[in-house]
């Protein structure tokens, strides 16, 4: 795919943001609203385009994507008006008498990187915040997803002029770094995988940019003995194979109490076989592997340990079978690096302590789920444990409501976005500081005397 990186592409959008045009309140919500129309104008397009690339079933690939896109538009359209409004907040004796107001102001220009897995969504939903917070924006789609890529490119030049918004083509490892070395971005947004993460955030460093990093892990599903097994193993089969497993937040692998595995098993394998059938290679239901890199990355996991159910692979199709396996060794690659396809390692614990150690093998991770009707439990796990965020008997669902942030946490990412939080994401709040002439008080000013030092410590201490 092309590269359309010139020496404009950067700096007609930093005289755009300088003019003042997206400052507005009437612009920025119409340009909330022609990206909704131009991506209703092209749904058909879209959905087309991520059967190709991944296989994607309508449904799944309407409700993860576009559908999921439409509420980040409808939500922060409804908001935006009170997002933007200055507000005032209580001021401090010591600044007395006076006004303080906190505003927020755009950024100016903010480059986007996307991935593969979930192209539409995760390139439109970071723009969708940046658009509310009056910025400019480059954005760059992933190459490994390209048919989506160059829907998304229809829309963005059909719905904004060049100088406000544009995307850039081409191989990412080429063109991310020389965007980032060339320009100074006032915020870089990059969701993949934390070794590029690690790459983003030191090129951005050379020039002082913020960066929010979306990156992954090794998110775990814990399933105690007193969980509702039929409705853990229905809600954890949805959240590993959507997507043949390339989610980021999907359940990479299970530790499962060993009174309850045989049980777990039988209904995992239950469901497996409900929603794809006994060969899922033949389900328009099931997704396939980006690319045949990928799939050699993954066809290799399959031997790291016991096959407990599935194992079936076909390289020319770059497909998988919704697999489980039971691994006894923390060293091996498939326990030393996020999955991301549809193989799920089975462990036993006997004790919660043990549950600990190995979720803290792999620190850090983006989501966490954990099933069990054990309150006592459910707090302690999500009080002990460092992750990014996850649900209580239930996969996924948490990255749905717009209301929360969603991101990780160390490695697993920095920043958040959705809703208001992509909002603050792309914005400035900007301190302020109205004072009034009539009263002017003399204690700060020299000389200063004891007295004035003993009132100063009454005040402030």
């Amino acid at each position: 795919m092309r590269s359309n990186l010139d020496k404009d592409i950067f700096y007609s959008k930093r005289e755009y943001f300088d003019s003042g045009k997206t400052q507005g309140y009437e612009f920025r919500i119409k340009q909330l609203k022609k990206l909704k129309a131009a991506i209703q104008k092209y749904e058909a397009e879209i959905l087309r385009a991520l059967h190709k690339d991944l296989h994607k079933s309508g449904l799944e690939a309407y409700s993860s994507e576009i559908g999921y896109v439409y509420g980040e538009l409808n939500y922060t359209i409804k908001k935006l008006r009170k997002w933007m409004k200055p507000r005032r907040v209580m001021d401090s004796i010591v600044t007395l008498p006076s006004k303080t107001y906190i505003y927020p102001q755009p950024l100016g220009v903010v480059l986007i990187v996307g991935p593969w897995n979930y192209p539409f969504q995760l390139i439109l939903a970071p723009l969708i915040g940046a658009i509310a917070a009056g910025n400019c924006a480059i954005v760059k789609p992933s190459n490994k997803s390209a048919n989506t890529s160059l829907i998304i490119e229809k829309i963005i030049e059909e719905a904004f002029p060049r100088e406000y918004i544009s995307i850039v083509q081409g191989s990412g490892s080429r063109v991310v770094p020389e965007l980032i070395d060339r320009y100074d971005f006032n915020h870089i947004f990059f969701t993949g995988s934390p070794n590029v993460g690690k790459e983003v955030l030191r090129l951005a460093s050379q020039h002082l940019t913020p960066v929010t990093l979306e990156l992954g892990g090794k998110s775990p599903g814990i399933v105690h003995k007193d969980a509702n097994l039929d409705l853990a193993a229905r809600r954890i089969v949805s959240g590993k194979f959507y997507n043949a497993g390339q989610t980021c937040i999907a359940p990479d692998y299970l530790l499962v109490h060993e009174d309850i595995k045989k049980d777990l098993m039988d209904y995992l394998i239950k469901y497996i076989e409900e929603f794809y059938g006994v060969n899922p290679k033949d389900s328009p239901d099931y997704g396939r592997i980006i690319n045949e890199k990928r799939y050699e990355t993954l066809a290799s996991y399959l031997e790291d340990g016991e096959i407990l159910y599935g194992g079936d692979s076909d390289r020319n199709d770059l497909y998988i079978q919704p697999t489980i396996l039971e691994c006894q060794d923390m060293e091996s690659p498939i326990m030393k690096k996020e999955i991301f396809g549809p193989i799920l390692p089975l462990w036993t614990y006997k004790v919660i302590d043990e549950v600990v150690d190995i979720v803290r093998e792999n620190r850090y991770p983006l989501a966490l789920y954990l099933f069990t009707q054990n309150k006592e439990l459910q707090d302690f796990l999500v009080k002990k444990l460092e992750f990014g965020g996850g649900c209580i008997n239930n996969s996924l669902l948490h990255i749905l409501n717009p209301r929360v942030p969603f991101g990780g946490v160390g490695t697993s990412g920095m920043g958040k976005y959705h809703g208001k939080y992509s909002f603050a994401t792309f914005t400035h709040y900007k301190s302020i500081l109205k004072s009034f002439n009539r009263i002017d008080m003399s204690l700060r000013y020299p000389p200063y005397s004891a007295k004035k030092f003993n009132l100063v410590k009454r005040v402030m201490k």
